[in-house]
């Protein structure tokens, strides 16, 4: 395979030359300017396309096993090539969990079985996720977890969070926390301020996620274990983050396409729509522009889905009883080229290092040659066409859930082919 005339962007020196890429046997073979074409099997003219490393998502929820009416291992893989992603990184609050060395290995089987987009596990901090006995995080980690995280659930007792940053600080591995103080958020279903308290509903408040990440720099001090804050939706945790990583400690945070361009009032102006019904929730627009502040001076490092599938019976009810969560992994870059691009939030170079070297190096998928585009490398590369304007619609998503507020939406940029392994998997019309 040749791909020729496009634009290549370097994740790591944030630089774009135009270049072609060559293809063979499953890794890179050849960068540079006007490579030989003849013996290209297969000739992809990537004009006016951005070739960069595979999209990588370090937070997303397949559901199996246990909820595969909602997903599957094996549609959210397809998911993922629909929307440029060449690897994703599964949660574990599966039913069972994925606590254990033999749950780790069947991420695996089953992403073998499926063949598209690469499936990495992340394996339970504790056992069954109940914050209770620490799982065995060394087995997981062997068998190949590639994170840790009790993600559905904060790990809030302090003396269990300290061992676990020792755990997982002796793999290798990050440690990823789902910041949410209980007993702040007992009950709640939205963001805490007057639209809750206007429309009776119980109230998240931005603190409970503060006072989690706070306390757990303060544990980490002395552990020095990879630490990252998932989903962050407040103002105050841009800040905690912010103080964290001028200190050079091994910190860093996430954003979503929903916190950055959703806002609390739309619960109230949708009618109590529960698509709207996210954890943590989407808050107000001082914290959506805390957000983008955070993302453009680089105290927020890693951009992830939290895609999050639910059947139909569970999100078309009432606000109160609706599951949390909505999907992702077809919408996200196209979402976020309309919150951090079209209004010049940060360029092109950073978001394809948000979206590829990041969460590689979150993940230690870097170790495996992913999240770059390097001779000798694997062959996983996303084409974007950065001028597309389209509008997203149901028959954009290939996963099987359809809980989304975005359609309709408008969205300035798209992927247009997916490459995993060598082999081109996934490809739509440019428009």
């Amino acid at each position: 395979m040749l791909i020729v005339n496009g634009s290549l962007v370097d994740p790591e020196s944030l630089s774009v030359v135009r270049a072609d890429v060559a293809v063979a046997s499953g890794v890179i073979a050849a960068i540079g300017p006007r490579l030989d074409r003849s013996p290209a099997a297969r000739l992809i003219d990537a004009e006016g396309l951005l070739v960069c490393p595979g999209l990588i998502d370090p937070h997303v929820h397949l559901r199996e096993p246990g909820h595969e009416r909602a997903e599957t291992i094996a549609s959210g893989a397809a998911a993922a090539l629909a929307g440029g992603f060449t690897s994703v990184c599964c949660m574990p609050n599966t039913t069972p969990t994925l606590d254990s060395e033999a749950m780790v290995r069947y991420v695996g089987y089953r992403a073998a079985e499926a063949g598209a987009a690469r499936v990495f596990a992340v394996g339970a901090l504790t056992v069954g996720r109940r914050g209770e006995e620490l799982a065995d995080i060394a087995l997981m980690a062997r068998a190949g977890a590639v994170a840790f995280s009790d993600d559905g659930d904060c790990l809030a007792w302090p003396a269990q969070m300290l061992r676990a940053l020792r755990a997982v600080r002796s793999t290798g591995r990050a440690l990823m926390q789902h910041c949410q103080e209980p007993t702040l958020t007992r009950g709640a279903v939205m963001h805490a301020g007057e639209v809750a308290a206007r429309l009776d509903l119980t109230g998240w408040p931005g603190l409970a996620e503060e006072l989690i990440i706070e306390r757990d720099i303060r544990l980490n001090r002395a552990v020095g274990c990879r630490y990252h804050a998932q989903h962050v939706s407040s103002a105050g945790s841009v800040e905690l983050l912010r103080r964290a990583r001028a200190e050079s400690l091994p910190v860093s945070g996430e954003a979503t396409p929903h916190h950055l361009l959703l806002t609390c009032d739309l619960v109230e102006t949708s009618g109590y729509d529960a698509r709207y019904k996210v954890n943590p929730p989407i808050r107000e627009r001082a914290d959506v522009d805390a957000l983008l502040v955070g993302i453009a001076d680089g105290s927020i490092s890693v951009l992830a889905t939290d895609h999050a599938p639910h059947t139909p019976e569970t999100k078309q009810t009432t606000f109160d009883a609706a599951a949390f969560g909505m999907i992702g992994l077809e919408t996200a870059l196209g979402l976020y080229a309309r919150a951090l691009i079209e209004p010049g939030v940060i360029a092109w170079p950073r978001l394809i290092r948000m979206l590829t070297l990041e969460p590689a190096r979150l993940c230690g998928l870097d170790r495996l040659g992913l999240g770059q585009l390097r001779v000798g490398g694997p062959a996983d590369v996303t084409l974007i066409d950065p001028a597309a304007q389209w509008t997203i619609a149901e028959t954009d998503l290939v996963g099987l859930s359809r809980n989304t507020p975005f359609l309709g939406w408008r969205c300035p940029a798209r992927p247009v082919a997916t490459i995993v392994r060598g082999e081109l998997a996934s490809q739509r019309p440019r428009s």
